[in-house]
């Protein structure tokens, strides 16, 4: 079974975190953490406590403290085992602390040591606008080797419902692990 870390923060937008998760869990092992913010964010967006979204994890999930930065992922040598690190939802004090190599936490941490090891970093910022600090970030991260998107659903697909519009973004993520999924449809899809 695969590994991914997965990281997520107090930017609005839990949803995309769970879901991710949710797919991840079908076929990987999952790293996660989930910073102090973002289970607040949890439980106002979603009205899940955490005790509760700890308690109903399975046995192909790891939960660290976003405070354990001693947990083994935050070593190049446990992380590189590992296809990479998504952040999602991402708030923009995250993407500034990794972009300017400050590792305050686990989460900073281990987007840290992806970006030395050269493994996979998906940031999935979710905030508008963008002031120029947060895009000059955006860059810095780019040219480090990783990835920054903005949560941004596509209307091709002609979205029914939230969830729709959810799964189009968080497909999009898993389409750059290589990750199999069916949760939108592809532009023009045509049977090839």
């Amino acid at each position: 079974m695969e590994k991914i870390v997965l990281c997520i923060t107090g930017a609005s937008g839990f949803l995309y975190g769970k879901r991710i998760l949710q797919q991840l869990l079908k076929d990987h092992f999952v790293y996660l953490i989930v910073s102090e913010s973002g289970f607040k964010v949890m439980e106002e967006e979603a009205g899940i406590k955490k005790e509760d979204f700890l308690k109903d994890l399975p046995e192909n999930c790891i939960f660290y403290n976003q405070n354990m930065i001693e947990a083994p992922i935050s070593s190049g040598s446990r992380l590189i085992e590992t296809k990479g690190v998504i952040v999602a939802p991402c708030s923009t004090g995250t993407l500034g602390a990794v972009a300017n190599g400050m590792s305050n936490n686990l989460i900073h941490r281990v987007c840290d040591v992806a970006l030395k090891e050269r493994k996979k970093l998906f940031m999935l910022v979710r905030e508008m606008p963008l002031s120029l600090i947060h895009i000059k970030n955006m860059e810095k991260i780019t040219t480090a080797g990783g990835t920054v998107a903005v949560a941004s659903p596509a209307f091709y697909n002609n979205p029914k419902t939230v969830d729709d519009m959810i799964d189009f973004v968080v497909g999009r993520v898993l389409d750059h692990f290589g990750i199999n999924h069916n949760l939108y449809r592809r532009w023009k899809d045509e049977d090839i």
